[in-house]
């Protein structure tokens, strides 16, 4: 396929590059990056001239619709506008809306899997839109990741996307503040991750992005919290949690507590740069009542 790439970050840069290595002709754009081995173009209209498929990364569903905007009416007849950001489910609807207007297919399609998952090709994909849209992108996928779901229709990828990242973000906290409390009851790390990741405490922070360095799989506690997921990155998204809540008319508390917490690890505390986890030794700073 011809596809244009637009947003060449940390993420879609690898991903851009792994498209091009598999024999698709990528053409990108990026305001700011501009990563070898990749044909660049001087425009965002100029990277989607011509292209079967063109696919966003970009940071937020402000930019999303105004690059959507731009390279709409410059994007051939029934090509498919594949976005991968994460956004806002209201964004996601918005650019799908703007697509069929203009005579053209949408995905949404945010992923999980973070920087290694975008380098190695193992990325998951959580889509939204129609069937005929999945079918189009779904061998472009199989390039950049390793699962692809349809999740339904348009905005459906990014609501699938910051329901796993709320409950991503509660079961971390519940981890840490559990170590933390074995800490102070004495109980040994290695024989809490022993007994929690074979009981009914288990979870994915627990069993494969354990908190406490030294036990467990390597995580990024064992690399002094350096990000795997960022912390900045776990508050955005629950930020677009609590959006769509709202929108909803949704009873979130665990979510809405989950979001400020880490609005005060990110902002008010040295959470910003640091892995999500290191919510960990945030706690373990704490007593009972420090507010």
């Amino acid at each position: 396929m011809k596809i244009g790439f637009i947003g060449l970050g940390n993420m879609g840069a690898p991903m851009a590059a792994n498209l091009a290595s598999a024999g698709h002709d990528v053409v990108g754009f990026d305001t700011m990056a501009k990563p070898d081995g990749l044909t660049m173009a001087g425009t965002a209209a100029a990277a989607v001239d011509g292209a079967d498929v063109v696919i966003t990364m970009l940071p937020n569903g402000d930019i999303l619709r105004a690059v959507a905007a731009d390279i709409h009416p410059a994007m051939k007849a029934g090509a498919v506008h594949l976005d991968c950001s994460t956004v806002d489910v209201a964004s996601a609807r918005a650019v799908a809306e703007m697509a069929e207007t203009a005579g053209l297919t949408a995905v949404d399609a945010p992923v999980s899997g973070g920087i290694g998952g975008a380098a190695g090709g193992t990325l998951t994909f959580m889509a939204g839109g129609t069937e005929a849209g999945f079918a189009t992108v779904s061998p472009l996928f199989d390039i950049m990741g390793q699962k692809a779901v349809h999740c339904g229709p348009a905005g459906n990828g990014q609501a699938a996307k910051i329901c796993n990242n709320m409950i991503l973000g509660v079961t971390m906290i519940a981890t840490c503040e559990a170590f933390v409390l074995a800490d102070k009851l004495g109980l040994d790390r290695q024989a809490m991750f022993d007994v929690v990741s074979t009981s009914s405490g288990y979870s994915w922070s627990m069993n494969a992005y354990c908190p406490a360095p030294g036990v467990g799989p390597q995580s990024p506690a064992d690399n002094d919290y350096t990000p795997g997921f960022a912390a900045d990155l776990m508050l955005k998204d629950l930020r677009l949690s609590q959006m769509a809540a709202e929108a909803a008319d949704a009873d979130t508390p665990m979510g809405e507590a989950a979001m400020a917490l880490y609005q005060r690890f990110v902002e008010h505390e040295d959470g910003a740069g640091r892995d999500f986890s290191a919510m960990l030794p945030r706690f373990a700073d704490r007593g009972r009542n420090a507010g």
